[in-house]
């Protein structure tokens, strides 16, 4: 997980300019694990940068990505979210609410290896989503 002075480090390094509406942005995905989407991203600061457009977020949003800090994820409502946590993860997905949640399987981290062994495939991207019910919806309490 990264720190807004390591995210700020990588921008600068890789010659994108910091502004306090991309400080900000970057402080809301760092403070929002919840994989949010631009628009909601777009709420939440522009009440302290009222000039800010939802299409300033997506295009700082896109420069993050080219970056190589975040990254973009399409589930099953077709809204494009944001993840900034680059470590190799996985998601859980709530049929009934959308939340997102982050898991990591030991298990799962040898299977580029498997399928390059067993099918001859090579993997360019690994990416994997289950789906189902979070306890809040089963109302179930954590």
């Amino acid at each position: 997980m990264r720190t807004l002075e390591e995210a700020v480090g990588l921008l600068k390094e890789r010659g994108v300019r910091i502004t306090p509406q991309r400080t900000a942005i970057l402080q809301y995905l760092l403070t929002h694990r919840t994989h949010p989407t631009a628009d909601e991203i777009y709420r939440a600061i522009q009440p302290v940068y009222p000039n800010v457009s939802v299409a300033t977020v997506y295009n700082n949003l896109r420069a993050f990505q080219e970056a190589g800090l975040v990254k973009e994820l399409t589930t099953g409502d077709h809204a494009s979210r944001f993840d900034i946590n680059m470590t190799p993860h996985h998601h859980a997905i709530c049929d009934v609410c959308g939340k997102i949640v982050d898991f990591y399987h030991p298990g799962l981290e040898n299977l580029d290896d498997v399928l390059a062994r067993e099918l001859g495939f090579t993997v360019t991207e690994q990416r994997l989503e289950v789906h189902g019910v979070c306890p809040d919806c089963r109302g179930i309490p954590a």
